[in-house]
């Protein structure tokens, strides 16, 4: 008995889980809290998984010795005994040992070591204390209930809300989450009616604590067994389809004219709200006190696009017909400063979507180029700079033969395994509550490795099954159109409102996935109907039974799940793309006459894409040849200024001074042409009191900590972080 591998997991969960923040979302530009509630909801909801394989071995040693030593009574001990718990130190083993009693200094406490020696029941090797799992799961559960139902989607709402002002954004937050909140309330108002109704039971605090767990199980298992039902036919289908490369870069083209639509109709939405915010931001003067909320709202523009509203804000004159430009009203405002959130976000987000598209095409066709190669070389269009050991390991032979031979048929392989699991998972799904004889697959499976003591078996037997049913629960969050507004993309490009998305639905589905879990495994008598078992886990007598509500018990909670076959047939035979298709949505189905054309203009679009991009390397690789050749601007401009002074026959330098005028300077420049107000400081001397002016007009936005100097976005200072910067 250690505690070593149980604090050996937290830890690793915990790196696990900050590692992943800090893969997919942007740490530095996020705020803080965002920050803290999707670390604490992703560790909590990865911990349940990996932290109940030890609870389930743990209950299998425990049933071994109900099975074999019949319960102690105070009879039969010295002195009365508090629960029972094998003492830290004491070694186990399978011999019989004599009954012996030590007396614990510290509590006064009397234990018998033949409580847990027994001569057939091994030990677990991450047995713990028995107050230390149930404290854990105490701690665990319920801060992921207020995490998934009170804050994350009160921190969402209040993220996104276009208020200046944080008793308006409570209170946008709380309009928004009232349906939400709604959903909720309903189930929970009418199981309390239904025990309120029954005269044999009365309504206490422990029932109304179980009614509250009850409501949060019902509305995760039944969204949990529709996601899995398609997670569990669709992952290993995706992992198939990447085998075949034909296929894959077909599905890709098809993806990316797609997605062209959607990139195409958030750039105009954005180009459109942004007409908007300009004239509103020329229409609201500096000395206005609607300004600062005008400044809320430029600072959530796309660096790319401040430059063209910054010539705008310059210019403050009324119009020449001596009209003045009509100022919006502070609820304007509000409702311009959330369109302009959404906006940006959608633009962000098919924008990431367009890259990783396009990334996967590039390299789709290069294996295809490479797979023509005699001398078995992969050649690749933008080709990825190695360095360090991996330089010598990825060598262009090494590539080829792994992305052209080898992952193929590993992608394969693993199709079969994956099959193979959803085929128990189903089974084990439609048969879990039958106890004689044991039909599902994954209790005969546990329950052998129990017998023959393999409690580290048992353990990774669970952890694999949990992880599995997560990764298609989840997979299929992300694929449903309904959800694409939030999207997780690697390369800290995940924004602050699909990370904490994530971190609620993580919460809100893994307590109820884990409780189905233990049904298969028959490890939940009150859902397999078991009453010769009285010794659960400790993550069940903290959840409790639905004892309470018996339609839910003896019914939903049984029958239910057996819909996940109906949905995974479904899926297999396509049959709701095929529906979508009819209604005249676009769907990959591979012999319909519009999926066909959708892959046509998919490849003109990534040949585009290609030609575009290695514009751009030919760019910057000539503009590097010329700095290596020549040097930078300043050094090249001094070097020209000495031969001025040096030859007099080079009358051509002499006006190497004027950078705007010499164009061979110009040329030679590494760098963009100068800002608007750079060069204007530089070159032009200004009417001092419009000039004065106009740097009063940028004054309220410098103090945020941004640049606002021809587009170029922030300066050194990072920029605002979303959450309490508008209030």
């Amino acid at each position: 008995m250690s505690v070593a591998p149980l604090a050996v997991e937290v830890i690793c969960v915990f790196c696990l889980a900050a590692y992943l923040l800090h893969k997919y979302g942007n740490i530095r530009r996020q705020h803080v809290l965002v920050t803290l509630a999707s670390l604490v909801a992703w560790y909590f909801s990865m911990i349940i998984i990996f932290i109940l394989p030890l609870d389930v071995s743990t209950t299998f040693y425990k049933i071994c010795l109900g099975s074999i030593q019949p319960p102690v009574t105070p009879a039969a001990i010295l002195s009365p005994p508090t629960n029972a718990t094998p003492h830290a130190n004491h070694t186990y083993t399978d011999a019989p040992s004599s009954i012996n009693t030590t007396v614990n200094d510290d509590q006064s406490l009397v234990r018998r070591d033949a409580l847990f020696d027994t001569p057939t029941c091994q030990v677990p090797w991450s047995y713990v204390q028995e107050h230390v799992l149930p404290n854990m799961w105490h701690v665990v559960y319920w801060t992921s209930q207020i995490l998934t139902w009170l804050i994350l989607p009160f921190m969402q709402s209040y993220a996104t809300s276009g208020d200046f002002t944080i008793q308006g954004k409570i209170k946008t937050a709380l309009i928004e989450n009232a349906i939400y909140y709604g959903s909720y309330l309903l189930i929970f108002g009418a199981l309390l009616i239904y025990v309120a109704a029954r005269p044999d039971l009365q309504i206490d605090g422990p029932r109304l604590k179980m009614i509250g767990i009850t409501a949060s199980n019902t509305w995760g298992l039944f969204l949990l067994v529709l996601l899995l039902g398609y997670g569990l036919v669709e992952v290993p289908r995706k992992c198939w389809t990447s085998s075949n490369r034909e296929q894959l870069l077909a599905y890709t083209r098809f993806q990316v004219a797609k997605l062209s639509t959607d990139k195409s109709d958030t750039e105009e939405t954005l180009e459109d709200i942004l007409e908007e915010v300009s004239k509103a931001s020329e229409a609201i003067r500096y000395n206005h006190p609607h300004r600062k909320y005008m400044d809320t709202i430029l600072r959530k523009v796309p660096e790319d696009m401040q430059g063209r509203l910054n010539r705008g804000m310059d210019d403050y004159e009324d119009y020449p017909d001596g009209r003045s430009a009509s100022i919006p009203s502070e609820k304007d405002l509000v409702a311009l400063h959330r369109k302009t959130i959404r906006a940006v976000t959608s633009q962000h987000r098919t924008q990431i979507q367009w890259d990783i598209l396009m990334e996967r095409a590039f390299g789709l066709e290069d294996i295809a180029e490479s797979e023509k190669c005699a001398d078995r070389r992969f050649r690749s269009t933008f080709p990825q700079h190695y360095t360090g050991i991996l330089k010598h390991i990825c060598t262009p032979t090494v590539e080829w033969y792994w992305k052209c031979l080898v992952r193929p048929w590993v992608l394969k392989v693993l199709t079969v395994i994956l099959a193979i699991f959803s085929f128990v998972v189903i089974w084990s799904e439609v048969t879990f509550f039958n106890k004689k004889p044991v039909l599902s697959l994954f209790a005969i499976f546990i329950n052998v490795a129990a017998q023959n003591y393999d409690y580290f078996y048992i353990e990774l037997a669970s952890c694999l099954t949990i992880t599995y049913l997560c990764v298609c629960v989840y997979f299929t969050v992300f694929r449903i159109r309904i959800f694409n507004y939030y999207y997780i993309a690697p390369y800290h490009q995940t924004d602050s409102n699909s990370l904490l998305f994530s971190g609620m639905l993580l919460c809100r589905l893994t307590p109820p996935l884990c409780l189905n879990f233990l049904g298969m495994i028959h490890l939940d008598k009150h859902v397999t109907g078991n009453e010769d078992q009285e010794i659960e886990t400790a993550y069940t007598s903290i959840m409790g039974h639905m004892d309470v509500i018996s339609f839910l018990s003896d019914g939903f909670y049984i029958y239910y799940p057996i819909l996940v076959i109906v949905v995974a047939l479904g899926t297999f035979f396509s049959v709701g793309n095929r529906c979508l298709g009819l209604l005249g949505f676009q769907q990959f189905i591979g012999d319909d006459d519009m999926t066909s054309d959708l892959i046509e203009e998919g490849k003109e679009m990534i040949k585009r894409e290609k030609r575009k991009r290695q514009r751009v390397e030919d760019g910057e690789a000539r503009r590097k040849s010329w700095r290596d050749r020549y040097g930078t601007t300043k050094d090249r401009v001094g070097s020209l200024q000495n031969r001025d002074a040096s030859d007099s026959d080079s009358a051509k330098y002499s006006r190497v001074n004027d950078k705007d005028d010499s164009a061979q300077v110009e040329l030679l420049k590494d760098s963009e042409p100068l800002d608007y107000d750079d060069s204007l400081a530089e070159n032009e001397e200004f009417d001092r009191a419009k000039y004065t002016r106009s740097q009063a007009g940028r004054s309220s936005r410098q103090t945020t900590g941004s640049r606002w100097t021809g587009g170029r976005g922030y300066g050194s200072q990072a920029p605002p972080k979303g959450l309490f910067d508008d209030v």
